[in-house]
């Protein structure tokens, strides 16, 4: 064994500048494979984070405008949602709705506390509305049955709202003026993203103290029995069916409401992130390649230049397998050397990545949106990676290693 890494070594040093550039070859291709892996997960974090804390199984409902004719009404007219829209959708579909809920909203309506005020949305919403949004109740508490059926003029503010109108002090139980009307603080609320942080009241209240009627901006509801995409499909037919008839508009009218399927977006993220995992891997795959076939080419120079050697060594009764054990051990040691430093490197790339731009997040004042999020890769893919980088070194190095072996001795000894 140490006559065997005497001879390795002597090789190497006698050939230091291509050792040093094959190598490099093979260390940038196992580097590259992680940068990309963890530059990947960075984005497939952000996507997953955003949609963190959503139930998956909900759909959201938007008014349009019709873009066919029907029964003699013309084509362009304005679809509205109202009370009566909600209990349909809460009645007609009791196999596969387990929840419904509804928002509706006034804009630009001015909080003020003291002598600080901001202009803020104003949405009504159901008790169920942080199980169907990616919201938590970070101090107090959320709107309940009895705030609705009393229509109480309470509200839950957003942790950014709370911290420019009450700074340090916690603004539970406090009043707040909202264009006139006295609302008391019970709860703040944090999200995801931060998308528009409206302020949020009781359904029934703001329908009441903003003379909204029984208009309703949206509704919501949960599913069940939908397992697949052509379910949820077969279900959204079925359903633009029942608000058709109900509001006068061809089931057919995509335009008339628009539906927002969760599932359906969740299934179209998940094969989004296959795609991007594929990608990145056969990219990573051929940057690791070109580091094979370099020490592959290597092997094959080092054959040549050894020819002679080989040729006295098979002379003087040396096997073929020592002969072969030689030339992979030799491909094995610069794999293995040069692909452990493309992986230590790999991942200080990723680790400095994720302390640098760990959650990038584009904050435009009234949202803020994380679309870059732990860029890092698990210990246990970068090694998989690596032993499959030093797998296919020691393929690398079987091929010249057997050209070697079948050389005969006469051969050999006339080469010069």
């Amino acid at each position: 064994m140490t006559d065997l890494i005497q001879e390795i070594y002597g090789t190497i040093m006698r050939n230091k500048l291509r050792t040093a550039l094959t190598g490099f070859s093979v260390a940038w291709g196992i580097f590259m494979l992680i940068v990309l892996l963890g530059a990947g997960n960075g984005l497939i974090h952000a996507f997953e984070g955003q949609s963190e804390g959503m139930m998956m199984n909900s759909m959201k409902i938007f008014p349009g405008y019709t873009s066919r004719p029907y029964k003699g009404m013309q084509e362009g007219r304005s679809i509205s949602l109202d009370n009566s829209d909600l209990q349909v959708t809460g009645a007609a579909f009791p196999d596969h709705i387990i929840a419904t809920g509804a928002t509706v909203s006034q804009e630009s309506v001015t909080l003020s506390f003291g002598k600080e005020y901001l202009s803020i949305g104003i949405d009504g919403v159901f008790p169920n509305y942080p199980e169907l949004e990616a919201i938590k109740v970070k101090e107090g508490r959320f709107i309940n049955r009895r705030d609705m059926t009393e229509k109480r003029k309470v509200m839950v503010i957003h942790e950014k709202t709370a911290n420019s109108l009450f700074a340090d002090k916690s603004p539970i139980g406090e009043y707040i003026n909202a264009t006139g009307v006295a609302y008391q603080i019970v709860g703040v609320y944090t999200d995801q993203n931060s998308f528009s942080p409206t302020a949020l009241v009781p359904f029934t209240t703001l329908q009441a103290v903003y003379a909204k009627g029984d208009s309703i901006d949206n509704i919501t509801f949960t599913t069940k029995a939908l397992a697949d995409e052509a379910d949820n499909d077969a279900f959204e037919a079925d359903y633009r069916r029942v608000i058709g008839n109900q509001k006068q508009f061809d089931a057919a009218d995509d335009s008339a409401i628009w539906i927002w399927n969760r599932f359906t977006q969740y299934l179209q993220q998940q094969t989004a992130t296959r795609i991007l995992h594929t990608a990145i891997w056969v990219i990573g795959i051929f940057t690791l390649l070109s580091g094979i076939v370099g020490v592959s080419n290597i092997m094959l120079i080092t054959v040549r230049e050894r020819t002679h050697e080989f040729g006295i060594r098979k002379a003087l009764g040396a096997k073929p397998a020592s002969i072969l054990w030689l030339i992979v051990s030799e491909s094995v040691t610069i794999t293995t050397f040069f692909g452990y430093v493309g992986m230590v490197a790999g991942i200080a790339a990723t680790e400095y990545m994720n302390a640098v731009a760990g959650k990038q997040t584009m904050d435009a004042g009234v949202f803020s949106m994380t679309f870059f999020e732990n860029p890092t890769v698990d210990l246990s893919i970068a090694i998989q990676a690596t032993l499959t980088l030093i797998i296919a070194g020691t393929m690398a190095g079987i091929f010249p290693a057997l050209k070697a072996v079948k050389i005969r001795p006469i051969e050999a000894l006339r080469t010069e």
